[in-house]
């Protein structure tokens, strides 16, 4: 299993820009390279990432093999209500790595 880092304040006034970053741990494998006795690697990509506040999802990327191993995003919202931040990362083999942080907004 991957793991995540995320920071996300844990307080903050309401409305307020935040600022969010995340980074999982993944090889992002494309599927092009080859191992040194010619075999194809196969792909193993983290193919998206969805964050929600409060279950109204606030980010979403699509990724594709160009993504360097990984993945670190930053991004920013604005606070509305104490609650829940959850991320969802979703890729290849069935990959699935969930994380989630709590605000107050006061």
């Amino acid at each position: 299993m991957a793991s995540a880092l995320i920071n996300v304040p844990k307080k903050a006034k309401f409305g307020d820009v935040i600022e969010i970053k995340t980074l999982i741990s993944h090889i992002m494998e494309t599927g092009f390279r080859h191992s040194t006795t010619g075999v194809p690697i196969p792909r193993d990509i983290i193919t998206s990432f969805v964050c929600t506040y409060n279950n109204e999802e606030i980010f979403r990327a699509v990724l594709y093999p160009a993504i360097a191993a990984n993945p670190f995003f930053i991004f920013t919202t604005i606070a509305t209500e104490s609650g829940t931040i959850e991320f969802t990362w979703q890729g290849d083999n069935g990959f699935l790595a969930t994380a989630s942080a709590t605000i107050t907004v006061e």
